[in-house]
């Protein structure tokens, strides 16, 4: 956890708080069974990310209309471009996994490293207070939001699909919420990605909005699949 410290630039208060932002779930059955997973800080991280990233964006983009500012925004708190600032120092490295989850990868799993840095966030805030999220997420993740605000075709996964299958098929496509699981405070939700009634693709999140995401996402790469051949 030192040499962590040293890589985030953050000195802890309280040092429990930053071990458990760093505790898979899968980790507790084997190693850690007294201890409580990172998923409630994840919940915090996730929260205190958007509203990072929307004040950010509010104030450096003023000329910006909402679409393209939520558009930004999806990008840049997407899974994989937190799992790439992730590994931008190492994180993997450092989380408590089981033996099970580590040999198939776990460290190097997007979600888990994306979920792991939300849930870093949370503690950060939790113990030292937003300017030190200020700190953080200026260091390793400003970067990344400049190249991405850069790109001229940013459009969010549910955008992406949108113009795929109106350019395809003619249709506007539709999403459903096909389960919800886990307890309030840390539901999972299943979301299918439609077109008319058809199903297409189906995607997991921590809220509907995520799993809308994950959705969409896969169904593009469906249709894109079909277009190739």
């Amino acid at each position: 956890m030192t040499d962590l410290n040293k890589l985030i630039g953050i000195d802890f208060i309280h040092p429990e708080i930053f071990d458990q932002a760093l505790i898979h779930r899968s980790s507790l059955n084997e190693t850690l069974p007294q201890k409580e997973s990172n998923e409630r800080l994840e919940f915090l991280g996730d929260a205190v990310l958007e509203l990072w990233v929307s004040e950010y964006l509010y104030k450096n983009f003023a000329s910006s209309p909402e679409g393209t500012l939520t558009n930004l925004r999806s990008q840049i708190v997407r899974t994989e471009n937190l799992a790439k600032v992730a590994e931008s120092f190492n994180l993997g490295d450092y989380i408590h996994l089981s033996k099970g989850e580590e040999t198939h990868g776990g460290r190097q799993n997007p979600s888990i490293l994306a979920d792991t840095f939300e849930s870093l966030l949370g503690a950060i805030y939790l113990d030292s207070g937003f300017a030190s999220v200020n700190q953080f997420l200026t260091q390793f993740l400003l970067p990344g939001i400049i190249a991405i605000s850069d790109r001229k075709d940013i459009k969010d996964p549910k955008s992406q699909f949108q113009e795929i299958a109106q350019s395809l098929q003619g249709i506007t496509p539709n999403y459903q919420t096909i389960s919800e699981t886990g307890p309030d405070h840390q539901k999972e939700f299943l979301v299918g990605a439609y077109l008319d009634d058809k199903l297409i693709a189906q995607g997991k999140g921590a809220s509907k909005q995520k799993a809308e995401e994950s959705a969409a996402t896969n169904a593009t790469k469906i249709l894109q699949k079909v277009t190739s051949k």
